[in-house]
């Protein structure tokens, strides 16, 4: 049985670049969508969140425009319903070894920027993974989280991976770029990444070695129906 750490952010704000604090959380496509997929296909999931808080759903991921309409946005809600038991209960992510699982996987909203984007100890849990040749897929703003993890010589794990996430022009349209204390796609380059990206909105997914990133909310099923054809072709 595939055992999957579905590792969540446990922020349920950003602090903007003025100190004004931004609500946000989990994107609710990017938690649904693939818990869908690894669901299944049978994995057994673990939910894990930063000190074992309950994470919260971005609200405006559930608002019908953002989510592709009323029933969609329904539909999303029903299945958050049916998952609070398990997000409430959501395991200690500290506490957690990469050795118990087989892979790792992160959703994005502004959440993991807040917060994983700047945990050394989810770092190193990440590098175990890595290490250990284990799959790690993150989608959207996700990759944030990639950013504390190093190497054991003190290099950044993932510079030269080649890799996606959201991208600064998504940023700008989403209307949150010019308040950003810094923008995913600048970052993950400055850090040393080979960043991919595709059209706006659109499904994009980028494999480099044992990592799998997604760029946007339309990557998450895509994402993980990826993960989850390789890990079965292995």
């Amino acid at each position: 049985m595939t055992k999957l750490l579905f590792a969540v952010s446990a922020a349920d704000h950003w602090t903007l670049s003025d100190g004004t604090e931004h609500p946000t959380g989990f994107w609710a496509e990017e938690l649904v969508e693939p818990y869908n997929v690894f669901d299944q296909a049978g994995y057994t999931i673990t939910f894990a969140t930063p000190g074992g808080g309950t994470p919260v759903v971005d609200q405006a991921s559930l608002e019908p425009d953002a989510a592709g309409g009323e029933d969609r946005s329904a539909e999303l809600k029903k299945k958050l319903e049916e998952l609070q038991p398990k997000l409430s209960n959501a395991a200690v992510l500290e506490d957690l070894n990469a050795d118990d699982f087989d892979l790792l996987f992160v959703p994005g909203g502004h959440g993991p920027m807040q917060d994983l984007a700047v945990d050394e100890r989810f770092g190193e849990l990440v590098r175990h993974f890595v290490e250990s040749g284990k799959v790690v897929a993150m989608v959207c703003h996700a990759p944030a989280a990639l950013l504390p993890a190093f190497a054991s010589g003190g290099r950044w794990l993932f510079e030269g991976y080649k890799l996606t996430g959201f991208t600064n022009i998504e940023e700008v349209q989403a209307g949150l770029a010019s308040k950003a204390p810094w923008l995913l796609q600048d970052r993950l380059q400055e850090a040393g990444a080979l960043f991919s990206s595709g059209e706006a909105w659109q499904p994009h997914l980028v494999v480099d070695r044992n990592l799998y990133t997604g760029q946007n909310p339309a990557s998450s099923r895509p994402l993980a129906e990826r993960v989850v054809s390789d890990l079965a072709a292995k």
